[in-house]
C-alpha cells in the first residue's frame, strides 16, 4: 500500500482538492468552480453561518490539513465573521497550496467563478504526489451507522466489530461515535477502557448525552428505526455498540481530536452546555465529517433499510445489513452483509471482507459512492470543552 506523504508526515490516500466556502453567501459560487472544473478529485465542503464559532472553525482547519486533501482554495463573500485568514494559515503550516478569493473584491460571482476554476487548476499543479509506502497502522478508520433496522445489531454492525478488531490487531486507529445511541452501554464500554480514569469519561459522555436528549425532547430513536423492526432504545445501543468490536478503549476523543497513537477511540459528538444549538447531528454526514475531521481516511457506514451517501475528503464503505435491502439496492452497496441471515457467510467472514475492501479502497479501488458521484458534506454550529487529561491516559 503507498500513500501521499504530506508536510506533517502524515499519509493520504486520496489527493483532493478542496473548495471550501466561509458562509452560505458564497455557496453557490463554490459549487459553480467545482463544476466547472468538471474533476472528480475536486471537492465542496463549507461552512453556512454568518457568526464565527470555534466549532466550525476547527473542523474546517482539521478537514483542509486532512492528509487525503492536496490543495485548498477558500470562497469568503467578504463580510461574514468567519476567520478566513486563520483558516488559510493553517492550510499553509500544513504545506497545502493554498488560495483565498473574495467575492466582494474579485468582482462577483461570475469573475470568481472564472478566477476559482483557473486557481484550482493552478494549484493542482503544485500539490504533492510523492507517493511513499503506507501500512495499515497507518490508517485511521470510522464507523456509523445510519438507517438500522432489526438486521443491523445482528450483521453488519458486529462484522465491522469484527473488521474493527483485525485492524487494532495491527495497530490501525478506529473510531467508534454517537455517545446519543450507546445510552445503555456506559457501563459496559467502562470496564473495556484502558483505564479506571478512562472509564470514568466514558460514562460521564454517555449521561452527557441522555441529559442532552432529554432537555431536548427528542431522543435518537427514529420512526424509520421503529418501522424496520427494531423495538427500543436500548435494542438500538446495543446494535450500535457491536460496530465497536472486542478490543480495549484507548481514549475519548472530541470532533476533531486527532487521536495520537493507534487504538479504539469512543467520539463523543454531543455538544457540551446544553442544546443550545438544536440538535447534535442533524443528518449522518454530520457525523462522518466529524470522523474526518479527526483524521479517518475511510468511513465504514452500516445501513439496514438503505442509505445512499458518501462524503467529501473520504471514501464512505456502505455494509447493507437486511438482504432484502441489498437486493433493491445493490447499486450503492459495497458489502451485503445481509448474507450471515442466510447462513451463506458468518460475521466473521463478513468482516473478513469488510477488512480486503477497506484496504482495496485504501490502494485507489472506488467506493459505491464514489463511483456515483456522491461527496455530501454539512457543518452546522456546535460547542465544545476540549478533553481532559483522563480521556487520553496514556499521553
Amino acid at each position: 500500500m503507498k500513500g501521499y506523504l504530506r508536510a506533517d508526515g502524515r499519509k493520504g490516500i486520496r489527493n483532493i482538492t478542496v473548495v471550501c466556502y466561509l458562509v452560505e453567501c458564497a455557496h453557490h459560487v463554490a459549487r459553480k468552480i467545482v463544476d466547472g472544473c468538471q474533476d472528480e478529485n475536486v471537492h465542496l465542503i463549507g461552512f453556512p453561518g454568518c457568526y464565527p464559532n470555534d466549532y466550525a472553525l476547527k473542523q474546517l482547519s482539521q478537514l483542509i490539513r486532512h492528509p487525503n486533501v492536496g490543495a485548498v482554495v477558500l470562497l469568503s463573500l467578504g463580510c461574514e465573521g468567519f476567520n478566513r485568514e486563520a483558516l488559510a494559515a493553517a492550510a499553509r503550516e500544513a504545506g497545502k497550496p493554498t488560495d483565498t478569493i473574495v467575492i466582494q473584491q474579485a468582482g462577483g460571482t461570475k469573475t470568481s467563478i472564472e478566477k476559482g476554476i483557473a486557481t484550482v487548476k493552478q494549484l493542482q499543479t503544485q500539490m504533492d504526489i510523492q507517493l511513499v509506502p503506507m501500512s495499515v497502522d497507518e490508517l485511521i478508520i470510522g464507523t456509523i451507522c445510519g438507517g438500522s433496522d432489526g438486521t443491523s445489531g445482528i450483521t453488519a454492525n458486529p462484522a465491522v466489530g469484527h473488521c474493527f478488531d483485525r485492524l487494532l490487531a495491527q495497530d490501525a486507529t478506529c473510531i467508534f461515535e454517537e455517545t446519543g445511541e450507546l445510552i445503555g452501554c456506559e457501563q459496559i464500554m467502562a470496564e473495556r477502557a484502558v483505564s479506571v480514569e478512562l472509564g470514568v469519561e466514558i460514562e460521564k459522555a454517555v449521561h452527557k448525552a441522555e441529559d442532552y436528549y432529554t432537555q431536548l425532547g427528542y431522543g435518537s430513536f427514529a420512526p424509520g428505526n421503529a418501522e424496520g423492526g427494531l423495538t427500543t432504545q436500548e435494542e438500538k445501543s446495543m446494535g450500535a455498540y457491536s460496530k465497536s468490536g472486542h478490543s480495549q478503549i484507548s481514549g475519548l476523543i472530541k470532533p476533531g481530536d486527532i487521536p495520537p497513537k493507534g487504538g479504539l477511540y469512543l467520539m463523543d459528538v454531543v455538544p457540551d452546555g446544553g442544546p443550545k444549538f438544536g440538535f447534535p447531528n442533524i443528518s449522518d454526514n454530520a457525523e462522518i465529517v466529524e470522523m474526518i475531521a479527526s483524521g479517518a481516511h475511510i468511513i465504514l457506514f452500516t445501513t439496514g433499510r438503505g442509505s445512499v451517501v458518501g462524503s467529501a475528503i473520504s471514501p464512505v464503505i456502505k455494509i447493507c445489513a437486511n438482504p432484502e435491502t441489498y437486493a433493491r439496492m445493490p447499486d450503492d452497496m459495497d458489502v451485503n452483509a445481509g448474507r450471515v441471515l442466510s447462513g451463506e457467510s458468518t460475521v466473521e467472514e463478513v468482516g473478513l471482507e469488510i477488512y480486503q475492501q477497506l484496504l482495496a479502497v485504501a490502494v485507489g479501488a472506488k467506493t459505491k459512492s464514489e463511483e456515483l458521484g456522491h461527496q455530501e458534506f454539512i457543518l452546522t454550529y456546535k460547542q465544545f470543552e476540549p478533553i481532559g487529561p483522563s480521556c487520553l491516559p496514556f499521553r
